[in-house]
């Protein structure tokens, strides 16, 4: 029997693919960018069809760089980018209207008449959220009642809803498999995070008629066979979380208090807080870290919208940078006091403050001010606003992490990781395996296709590649960050 495994990372900008052998290890990779599109102010959409065509060829791709055959594989596992909302044709497969991407907040009008008629306190006891534009349920609403007949059709069940892992759930096994996990489930708005089901009042509330929804299963579970043809072997698919849950996993935080941050497109903070669910008072979200077995691991997660993004905007928007690696390097010649705050409030702020109409600024400009500064704010802001998230969990009387384990793109900068370490005042561990979103949902399949016994055997295979320890003054990160919070409330909506 083969032993490897083939994980699919479809993200905010690139599809992803990685063949991992049973020690975890990357033996192959392949990744293909796709068009980001901004139809109006604050609104962000992806062509269903790229996100399918981009996932394909990059599982071929992967498949060549590693001189594999289908047939090697094993199983297969799905990560994505979690609220991300989709809707198909049930005969065809064809998305009906554009993919609405999590950052879109197209639906905050909405979202604000929501709250201003009772519904937040209710809402968050049942699926651990709050009414935000984020979430897929307001999404999908609008989908309903802005695309022409599309609510006619879906009552008469011509239509399917997904996030981005059933659409290509469906795709990959060619319109047999309509199935989602409980960690994508659980970012919906619509999915009771304590009885484990799609919850009758949100789908009431939303107006969303359930022969729209998929299945809800295990985190590991038979998801489906793929189409023989695709790949050139009928592989099944025994793997599926949203990618920040499947980070958590690949990260090996398996314990209650252990905590993860992922620097992608955005960046999301989840601590393990065990078999109970963690109500915040501080905006924080109550999720799914996993089930398995039917059996949940609840989590606490802050979420950020704008990480990565920052500098993809410095790199492609404003042109200060050619590439990103070129930001450790002016960082270093800059340093941490440069006085200028960069705010990446472009489609609203996220945890703790869900504010989807604040936006982005830059503070503390001089006439000394030039790229260095401005792409050192950039990378700074990253690292304030965990120190947001971080205060959030404290509040809520998480206990103070030993370590924080990072992972995603930004974390091989150097520089950016001895700042994250400095403004927290927490040691930052980076592991050898950076990519643990693909591998998180790699280790999931490999547990249901019996590669894995079990959660220490996957803990077993983590190891640091290299620890980052506060080395920053207390009186210095303190002046740093109040300067960091006064720029925040300047671009508030309310501030």
């Amino acid at each position: 029997m083969s032993d490897y495994l083939l994980a699919i990372d479809q993200g905010t900008t690139s599809s992803r693919a990685i063949i991992f052998n049973a020690q975890g290890l990357p033996v192959a990779r392949a990744q293909q960018e796709f068009k980001q599109y901004f139809p109006q102010d604050g609104w962000v959409e992806h062509d269903g069809e790229e996100l399918w065509q981009s996932t394909l060829a990059v599982c071929r791709e992967a498949l060549i760089q590693g001189n594999l055959d289908a047939s090697q594989i094993a199983a297969i596992g799905i990560t994505n980018q979690r609220e991300t909302t989709l809707v198909w044709d049930a005969a065809t497969g064809t998305p009906i209207h554009p993919a609405i991407v999590w950052q879109d907040r197209r639906t905050a009008d909405y979202c604000a008449e929501l709250k201003a008629a009772g519904h937040e306190a209710a809402v968050a006891a049942k699926t651990g959220l709050l009414i935000d534009p984020y979430f897929s349920g307001t999404k999908l609403r609008w989908v309903l009642d802005n695309v022409a007949g599309a609510r006619e059709r879906a009552e008469r069940g011509e239509l399917r809803f997904g996030t981005v892992d059933s659409f290509l759930l469906w795709r990959l096994t060619g319109g047999k498999s309509h199935k989602t996990d409980a960690t994508n489930a659980s970012r919906t708005l619509l999915f009771n995070i304590h009885t484990q089901q799609w919850d009758a009042h949100m789908l009431a509330l939303l107006e969303i008629p359930p022969s729209l929804l998929p299945e809800v299963l295990d985190c590991a579970a038979d998801f489906g066979v793929i189409d023989a043809e695709l790949l050139g072997a009928a592989i099944p698919v025994l793997g599926m979380a949203g990618d920040q849950q499947a980070a958590l996993i690949g990260q090996a935080c398996f314990q209650p208090g252990m905590v993860k941050s992922t620097y992608g497109t955005g960046c999301f903070m989840i601590q393990n807080t065990g078999d109970t669910p963690v109500a915040s008072k501080n905006r924080l979200l109550t999720t799914v870290g996993y089930r398995l077995d039917g059996k949940v691991t609840y989590a606490v997660e802050g979420s950020i919208f704008v990480a990565g993004a920052a500098v993809q905007w410095l790199r492609d928007g404003i042109k200060l940078i050619s590439h990103a690696r070129e930001s450790e390097a002016l960082a270093e010649a800059t340093g941490d006091a440069c006085g200028v705050y960069l705010v990446p409030a472009f489609t609203g702020l996220g945890a703790p403050y869900w504010d989807p109409k604040a936006r982005g600024a830059i503070f503390g400009l001089t006439r000394d001010t030039g790229i260095k500064e401005i792409v050192t704010a950039g990378l700074q802001s990253v690292c304030y606003q965990t120190r947001d998230l971080l205060e959030a969990m404290r509040q809520d009387g998480a206990a103070e992490p030993s370590a924080l384990r990072v992972d995603g793109g930004m974390v091989e900068n150097n520089w950016v990781m001895q700042f994250l370490a400095d403004i927290l005042g927490v040691p930052v561990e980076r592991p050898e395996i950076t990519e643990t979103t693909a591998l998180g949902v790699a280790y999931l399949a490999g547990l249901k296709a019996g590669i894995y016994r079990d959660l220490d055997e996957i803990a077993g295979h983590w190891q640091r590649q290299q620890r980052f320890d506060p080395r920053m003054g207390a009186e210095h990160r303190s002046t740093l960050y109040h300067g960091w919070l006064d720029a925040v409330q300047r671009v508030r909506s309310e501030g």
